[in-house]
């Protein structure tokens, strides 16, 4: 009997880390309509290395170049999401990317809030990177507010969605409606309060991408390629009237999180969360004062 204690006690009391996170309990983006590419965005760069089918655009780097697409309207706040799906084997040194940024508008003093997949190697995990700055560069100077996940799935077979839902209280990334991380507005220093548009790519980061640059883009596996599909673009634009009111993603339109997308929250950052910014060491949090708030 007593050999068998210990599988009776894993199958009454399954660990919490197994299978998927707990229900949110409230789906966002099935509260915004899907739109079509060619009427919400464009052709940035690399348009050689982008195609549309069925509404699908698909996106690849070789080492001729990679591309990028770019929201036909700037927003002031919005739910901005994308099911996309990544490569398979070897993509170290490979960025793909679906962002928020008005570098374009301020160039060199720019806000941008990211989420990125970091390339990987063989048999390793794709990391999930979630960035926010403020009025940064890419110049040396930008303090980056990283958040790092390794995923509960395998990002490469199948579509999942990703979103960042950004409001003038706070910013929300998402991955199939579960709350990967909730970024407050604690200053106005320390939140990007200008117009962005919505951006995806696809490019060549080697020198630091996977393992900060330790692994680098290897060519002879390109092209490397990534989809997406199932756009959503909501919210305020840049042209809206004042009165024009912010999305939400929680079923209360103040704005916040429930109960259960919290409890979702802390169950994915407990178990697959690999880096946060306010508890590396090797940071100056004199630069990111809302860590010690």
């Amino acid at each position: 009997m007593a050999l068998f204690l210990p599988l009776l006690l894993i199958l009454l009391f399954p660990s919490t880390n197994a299978g998927w996170p707990p229900s949110p309990g409230y789906w966002p983006s099935s509260k915004f309509r899907p739109m079509s590419f060619h009427k919400g965005f464009k052709n940035l760069w690399g348009p050689a290395h982008q195609t549309v089918l069925h509404n699908a655009l698909t996106i690849w780097l070789d080492k001729t170049s990679g591309s990028g697409f770019k929201s036909v309207r700037p927003f002031r706040s919005g739910y901005f999401g994308a099911s996309i799906k990544v490569q398979p084997g070897y993509t170290a040194g490979v960025i793909t990317a679906f962002y928020l940024s008005n570098n374009e508008a301020h160039p060199g003093f720019h806000d941008e809030v990211d989420i990125e997949f970091l390339g990987t190697t063989f048999g390793k995990p794709y990391t999930l990177q979630t960035n926010v700055y403020i009025r940064g560069s890419g110049d040396g100077k930008i303090i980056g507010r990283e958040m790092k996940f390794h995923l509960w799935f395998d990002p490469t077979q199948d579509f999942h969605h990703y979103a960042i839902l950004w409001s003038p209280k706070e910013i929300i990334f998402l991955v199939d409606d579960v709350p990967l991380r909730r970024y407050p507005r604690k200053s106005d220093a320390t939140f990007p309060l200008r117009p962005m548009w919505v951006y995806g790519s696809i490019w060549d980061a080697s020198s630091w991408a996977t393992e900060d640059g330790k692994y680098k883009a290897d060519y002879k596996y390109q092209p490397f390629v990534a989809e997406y599909t199932n756009f959503k673009a909501s919210g305020c634009t840049a042209y809206a009237p004042a009165w024009c009111r912010p999305v939400s993603a929680s079923p209360s339109w103040s704005g916040g999180l429930t109960r259960l997308q919290r409890r979702a929250m802390r169950w994915v950052q407990r178990y697959h969360m690999v880096y946060n910014y306010c508890r590396d060491p090797k940071r100056n949090h004199d630069l990111t004062p809302e860590c010690r708030s």
